[in-house]
């Protein structure tokens, strides 16, 4: 296990957690769609109690980090913890934060009593995916596509009759 802590995002980390969104939004080659800005993810996340985060810290400094939130699953008849980004920093890589902020996550989730912890990964990021289901033996959810509703079509959609 890493020398790592980890502590949850408070009021006042917004800039710190914007900036781990933008890294991982660079590396994912969609910089250009991040509209987030501090106000609106301290609204989201600390007023209206929307989803959650995690910083691994090492040396006094965030490595990483995860934002997540609770999903539903009616067929577990209970809900799971639905990991939306984890980032580690490039320069951080290979020390073990990746796995290490999974692994508390999972403790999260069992602590909470919830029955999943699920997330999406891109197609093309096999890196990603090689660490996800050998080193933490998750299972990729074959037949199942993610659909989208956003901006203009979210609004037309929820104005049609």
């Amino acid at each position: 296990m890493p020398n790592c802590t980890f502590r949850p995002a408070v009021s006042g980390d917004e800039g710190l957690i914007l900036g781990f969104i933008r890294a991982l939004a660079d590396y994912e080659h969609m910089a250009d769609q991040v509209i987030a800005t501090p106000e609106i993810l301290r609204e989201w996340i600390f007023e209206k109690k929307a989803a959650e985060v995690i910083f691994a810290e090492a040396q006094g400094r965030a490595v990483g980090f995860a934002l997540y939130f609770h999903n539903f699953s009616t067929w577990v008849g209970r809900a799971g913890v639905y990991l939306e980004d984890l980032f580690v920093l490039p320069e951080e890589r290979g020390h073990g934060y990746g796995k290490a902020l999974l692994k508390e996550l999972a403790r999260i989730a069992v602590e909470r009593g919830c029955g999943r912890l699920e997330w999406a990964c891109l197609d093309w990021n096999q890196p990603s995916i090689d660490f996800y289901t050998k080193k933490m033996r998750a299972v990729p959810m074959d037949g199942w596509t993610v659909y989208r509703l956003t901006g203009e079509t979210l609004t037309e959609a929820a104005q049609s009759k």
